[in-house]
């Protein structure tokens, strides 16, 4: 069977005590997506059990799988035994997906055990994939001669537009993801409006502008995995 890891954040608020966490659409989406192609999930994050969820992602998204996803029992047992990072084995699973919301760049980005899994999983040849503020779980990922995986590669990721647009000052971040994935070799793409749904896939790695693109970059996971 087919396994995915589905990477959360820890962290329920950024470097200014304002509410930080994981985005409620962007894990409910592709997770469906995931089970309902067959495959096998599980979650993990930085502290293991019970992973914050932004409130205010519970509040903006009604969508179906959004409001099933916070009842599903079999949801709510997964994230009550989310793995810590730490304990993770990346050879068990086919794929990777970070979650975005605030909470990754304050906790994912600098994590070094994670630093460690996303190489591992690069290194073995596996999709790393990530959406929204995801990518800030990638940033110390390396290839195997100890370069970023960013480096010469086409991705996304929430764009500075959209963070000043509806996001927070930098002060509650510490960095604009777009920015440091440029610093990092990445080329950079996003879509031509505010919020628009853009997935890139450069080889193995797969990337998801904004919450509009998390199912889609979902479906082509599941499309892509299934032809391997």
């Amino acid at each position: 069977m087919t396994k995915v890891l589905m990477v959360l954040s820890s962290a329920a608020a950024t470097l200014t005590g304002k509410e930080a966490g994981w985005y409620l659409p962007e894990a409910a989406q592709p997770y469906y997506s995931f089970i309902h192609a067959g495959f096998h999930v599980d979650f993990a994050s930085p502290e293991g059990r019970d992973p914050p969820v932004s409130q205010k992602s519970v509040e903006h998204y009604k969508d179906d799988e959004s409001v099933k996803f916070l009842q599903d029992q079999d949801v709510v047992d997964k994230l009550e035994k989310c793995k810590k990072i730490s304990e993770v084995n990346s050879s068990e699973y086919d794929a990777i997906f970070y979650v975005g919301g605030y909470g990754p760049v304050v906790d994912l980005a600098d994590d070094l055990q994670n630093a460690d899994l996303v190489s591992a999983f690069w290194q073995g040849g596996k999709i790393v994939s990530a959406v929204c503020h995801g990518p800030a779980g990638l940033i110390h990922g390396k290839d195997s001669n100890g370069k970023s995986i960013f480096e010469g590669k086409k991705v996304t990721c929430l764009s500075n537009a959209e963070e000043k647009e509806h996001g927070f000052p930098l002060k509650d971040i510490g960095f604009y993801l777009e920015d440091k994935i440029e610093e990092l070799g990445g080329k950079f793409e996003k879509a031509k409006g505010l919020l628009e749904c853009h997935v890139v896939v450069d080889g193995q790695l797969y990337t998801g502008q904004n919450p509009a693109s998390a199912k889609p970059l979902a479906d082509r996971i599941v499309q892509d995995l299934k032809q391997q």
